[in-house]
């Protein structure tokens, strides 16, 4: 082997970012694959390094025998060729012979070899690459212009080639050769030409880690970025948050005198920045979004569709809107609601209320929609399942039984007590509301025609139950119908009575007589 061979080495790890360790072992693959090549069985074959890897040595192990069991020229050898080497040799022994691949390996031999040692170390460049960048998705990186093909930017990372796509690049930027470009790792592939590394400028994530390159207070978690929404080369709206009520989150991104912001617009080629704060009130949240426009006023519409109408001066209509409806439109993708910009003289015109009502309406008739009636004792709130059970077993499962019958029967049910039965009571108390049915009032309007049938006794005329006098003849009225039916059974029952006693006196009169005779 060269004396340069531990130079050769270190030349491999830099260029191509692999360790020694893999070098050392492609290295040794690459020469037993030369050994079989040669010999066609690499089995007794063992490559071995110096300590300081400046050399390498290729050591075949053979097994002395006599003539008569020699028939494996590989791993065998004769005893009086190992004397030669080894005057200490016996038979039995294992002889260890190094070999020079200079001259003992052809060029056919070499050549496969190194085909197959270049495949590894690709391979394994691929590899090392790969674990290397797949954690580093989302992270921050800096190359250098190499060169442009298709409209995408090839990027020199160093180690390893990236590519900047065309569609991850921003409108306002142009790049030369050689220029410095920072970029987001978007994605990391594995391809049959090699690694894939892709960047990308446009990504709301790249503008977070711009600020918290700029804004120490974001990096070290004092200041909490909510939400970042972005058009590319246009505009970004960033909403954050301050965990130290000392710590103004705007006042920090922003910097003295604008230095922190300048730096981050300068980066992004001169798009514009809207920094504001993180409200969890949606009503503030959505004034703030609006910005740089000033907000009179915000009306929630429809808050379960999370609709909402933000009412500005006439000089700040478009500024709200924004070129094309911009301002807007991230304004809405940063609160997830959907914003409707008025002036005030078109908020006049509307008639909101009728808007209010309808979706309130709509809103309520969806509640009482997924509203289901209880009818089933168990289903009732806060019943104990030990009472449910000693209901359902004395045949009781339904409110409706429950609420018909008289509570302090429960207490001859076995183990139901008083405190279960108060319980009981102060449920259906809470959560059961008892309605008239139509039957009541069917029967009281019976009842009502019932009543034109009364005749007043003085003069016939017809009464009612609700007069206090006749009207025809004018003499008092009161009504006892249970009671006279009642007095007019037991007037019935009298009469009878006196009747049979009559009866009774008339029979003794008649029989006196005829005693006395």
């Amino acid at each position: 082997m060269t004396s340069n061979f531990a130079e050769s080495i270190r030349q491999l790890q830099q260029e191509r970012g692999i360790s020694e360790e893999l070098v050392l072992s492609t290295i040794e693959d690459f020469l037993l694959a030369a050994y079989k090549r040669k010999f066609g069985n690499s089995d007794n074959a063992e490559v071995r390094f110096t300590n300081d890897n400046s050399n390498v040595e290729i050591v075949a192990k053979k097994r002395i025998v006599d003539e008569d069991d020699y028939y494996d020229p590989v791993c065998e050898i004769l005893l009086e060729d190992a004397l030669k080497l080894n005057e200490e040799s016996e038979l039995g022994d294992e002889i260890e012979i190094i070999l020079d691949p200079a001259v003992e390996f052809d060029r056919l031999a070499v050549q496969s070899a190194k085909q197959r040692a270049r495949q590894d170390l690709r391979e394994i460049q691929k590899d090392t690459l790969y674990s290397e960048f797949k954690d580093k998705v989302g992270e921050m990186i800096i190359g250098y212009y190499q060169r442009e093909k298709n409209g995408s930017i090839f990027v020199d990372l160093g180690k390893t080639e990236g590519i900047l796509p065309k569609r991850f690049q921003s409108p306002r930027e142009e790049y030369n050769q050689g220029d410095r470009i920072k970029a987001l790792i978007s994605e990391v592939n594995k391809t049959p030409s090699g690694l894939q590394i892709v960047l990308s400028r446009t990504h709301s994530d790249f503008v977070k880690r711009i600020f918290e390159l700029e804004v120490p207070e974001i990096y070290d978690n004092t200041i909490e970025v909510h939400k970042i929404v972005r058009e590319a080369g246009y505009r970004t709206k960033i909403a954050v948050s301050s965990t130290r009520d000392d710590v103004d989150p705007v006042g920090a991104c922003v910097g003295l005198k604008g230095v922190r912001i300048q730096a981050i617009v300068r980066e992004l080629e001169g798009e514009k920045i809207d920094i504001l704060k993180f409200d969890p009130d949606p009503v503030n949240f959505i004034k703030n979004a609006l910005s740089p426009a000033e907000v009179n006023e915000v009306i929630i519409t429809d808050g379960a569709k999370r609709q909402a109408l933000a009412i500005v001066p006439d000089q700040q209509l478009s500024l709200a809107i924004g070129k094309q409806g911009l301002n807007v439109r991230l304004a809405n993708r940063l609160v997830d609601w959907s914003i409707d910009v008025k002036t005030e003289e078109q908020f006049e015109e509307m008639d909101l209320n009728l808007e209010i009502n309808r979706a309130a309406s709509e809103l309520f008739s969806v509640e009482e929609e997924n509203d289901e009636e209880i009818t089933r004792i168990d289903e009732l709130p806060e019943i104990p399942e030990r009472v449910s059970a000693l209901l359902r077993e004395n045949g009781i499962d339904l409110i409706e039984t429950l609420v018909n019958m008289d509570l302090e029967d429960l207490k001859s049910f076995e183990g139901i007590n008083d405190d279960d039965v108060a319980q009981i009571r102060d449920i259906i108390s809470d959560n059961v509301e008892i309605v008239e049915s139509e039957n009541d009032e069917d029967v009281e309007e019976e009842v009502i025609e019932d009543d034109e049938a009364y005749e007043c006794p003085e003069c016939g005329a017809p009464i009612t139950l609700d007069m206090t006098a006749c009207p025809s003849c004018g003499v008092g009225l009161s009504f006892e119908i249970e009671e006279i039916e009642q007095d007019e059974e037991s007037e019935d029952a009298e009469d009878e009575d006196s009747a049979e006693e009559e009866s009774v006196e008339e029979d003794s009169e008649q029989d006196t007589p005829e005693e006395q005779e």
